[in-house]
């Protein structure tokens, strides 16, 4: 909001001046109407002229107000754009901000359900701030000076009154405050069921599991409306004690303005004013109350939000990072300990070097430290102790997107965006051209099946890609990295989605694309690492034998038995 400070406080003058001239100024003149129409002995063209004048007093008022209406209506609209568009962009980049392991920790419709709950709850809290907080005191000051000249016992029953009313029910609403977050964190982990059951439908599917997810969806809608009917029927009981307190303090004074008429104190005017200021007041108490608790329940939904944009992000970039300087891909690992938080050990002293242009392979059982040794690359997890560097640059010294942009990836199951195939292959480079696009297609033996598509590149992939084969995204993925065309190229497994055929394809065109790159290739088929320049087999985070393919088989140890254990399987 800091900016548009301008509109702002343009919204509380236009705002608060609107307030005390439609709901202050005008009943005082219309007060005035009353005491003049009181007059009987008074001359009727006397009366006449000053009733006149007073009407158009009113009158000029009452376009006074409506144009300054206007103004507010149009100021508040840009302001409130501005605002909610800064705040989505604020949430996108905070999230955004976050490492794998967060996502990985997190439900994905969950976030999305925060974030526009966090968003949306902004719009409500400043309706209410504006529409009824900021309302109600101005009318309430406005009436209290009023009444001050009109009637001090009425205008100290009035203070009293307000006192009481708005402390009750601030002590309630903030009772509830505690069962409106109960029923913000439960409406997440439905929005978070759902999303996990529709992007793993297939499984349901294939598991005939429909009627146990129902079950058990049904079990979460339960708790839900079990902490909203706590929430919900506590502000009914706030309900009821603002209509006691209106009713009773409404008699009150309304017996006491009689009581004072007819001891001549205060004018027929001055009780139909009186009056008019209760019935205003009452309906913004009445109005306050429950603007009181969507405040309050719209800042519960927002806590949520907040709670995430104050979790500092496991992977930082220093506030002074290093110009990159990786050109050639001379990857060196020394003395790397690793720990995951769960607290599993992975590395332990751990050294690796991997000269620019070299083509490795990393080879192992599962658990081994192959797949942590890409996610070390690429900073979705920091290292304990030790360093990593390329081109004798510690990685930890540039930010990551610098870090990022020298290496391709391309991991077991691709990830590709609900867009076009187009976008999905340019992705790897934001500014490519047409055929630049169409030319990474055809390296990866994409570009076939990409022109039977209904609509061709312009096709969209539906969620995660799911209107292509598994081997048609792998493809899609490969165009991407290799469109990239970075120096070093990560290979998890990319050639698991694909049939026997493609994938000799895909690795001729890998072998032209790992020219002058430094390559590391994960595999669990060895078959695919053949020809790399070094294999290096990990065993429990430690390199228990490296060298070429024919060295390796030779020496039969470890990566013998491997070999033989899958070629024996295919026989």
């Amino acid at each position: 909001m800091r900016k548009y400070q301008g509109a702002f406080y343009a919204i509380l003058i236009f705002f608060s001046a609107r307030m005390v001239f439609d709901r202050i100024v005008t009943p005082l003149y219309f007060k005035k109407i009353i005491d003049v129409l009181s007059r009987s002995e008074v001359d009727r063209l006397l009366l006449s002229h000053e009733l006149i004048t007073l009407v158009l007093i009113i009158i000029g008022l009452r376009v006074l107000v409506f144009l300054v209406a206007r103004i507010i209506k149009f100021v508040f609209f840009n302001f409130e754009i501005n605002v909610i568009r800064e705040l989505r962009n604020f949430s996108f980049q905070k999230i955004e901000n976050h490492s794998q392991t967060f996502f990985s920790n997190t439900f994905a419709g969950s976030l999305v359900t925060k974030a526009r709950r966090f968003v949306g709850s902004f719009e409500t809290m400043f309706d209410i701030f504006i529409y009824s907080f900021l309302r109600f005191s101005v009318i309430l000051i406005g009436v209290f000076v009023v009444l001050i000249f009109q009637s001090p016992i009425v205008s100290a029953i009035f203070t009293a009154w307000i006192i009481i009313h708005v402390s009750v029910v601030y002590f309630l609403t903030k009772r509830k405050v505690q069962y409106d977050l109960l029923e913000a964190e439960q409406d997440s982990k439905i929005s978070g069921r759902l999303a996990d059951v529709f992007s793993n439908i297939l499984a349901v599917k294939f598991f005939s599991s429909r009627k146990s997810e129902i079950v058990s969806f049904g079990k979460y809608t339960d708790e839900g409306a079990a902490r909203s009917r706590r929430a919900w029927f506590l502000g009914g009981k706030i309900d009821l004690v603002q209509h006691f307190f209106i009713i009773l303090v409404q008699s009150v004074i309304l017996y006491i303005t009689v009581m004072l008429w007819l001891e001549g104190k205060i004018s027929t005017g001055t009780i139909v004013l009186i009056e008019t200021y209760m019935v205003i007041i009452s309906d913004m108490l009445w109005d306050f109350g429950n603007s009181l608790t969507k405040f309050m329940k719209s800042a519960s939904d927002m806590k949520e939000m907040i709670d995430i944009f104050n979790i500092t992000p496991d992977i930082l970039d220093l506030k002074n990072p290093e110009a990159l300087k990786m050109h050639d891909g001379h990857v060196v690992f020394k003395d790397v300990s690793f720990e995951y938080k769960s607290g599993r050990k992975v590395f332990s002293k751990f050294t690796l070097d991997i000269k620019p242009g070299e083509r490795v392979g990393l080879v192992g059982h599962s658990g081994a430290g192959k797949s942590t040794i890409t996610s070390l690359v690429l900073r979705f997890v920091d290292v304990v102790e030790g360093s990593i560097a390329i081109d004798g640059q510690d990685i930890k010294n540039v930010t990551q997107d610098d870090l990022r942009s020298v290496i391709s990836y391309v991991p077991q199951e691709s990830v590709l965006f609900h867009r076009t195939v187009r976008e999905n292959i340019a992705y790897g480079k934001q500014d490519a051209t047409e055929q630049e696009v169409i030319s990474a297609a055809q390296k990866a033996h994409a570009h076939e099946f990409i022109s039977q598509l209904p609509k061709g590149y312009d096709t969209l992939v539906g969620e995660r890609g799911i209107k292509l084969s598994g081997g048609e995204r792998q493809r899609v993925a490969i165009a991407r990295a290799m469109l990239k065309d970075a120096p070093i190229l990560i290979l998890d497994e990319a050639t698991s989605s694909l049939d026997s055929i493609s994938e000799s394809y895909i690795q001729e065109a890998f072998s032209e694309l790992m020219k002058g790159k430094t390559t590391i290739v994960i595999a669990h088929r060895l078959s695919t690492i053949q020809k790399m320049d070094r294999i290096i087999v990990l065993d429990k985070g430690k390199i228990v034998e490296e060298g070429t393919h024919k060295q390796l088989l030779a020496k039969k140890g470890f990566y013998r038995e491997l070999w033989e254990h899958q070629t024996g399987g295919f026989l």
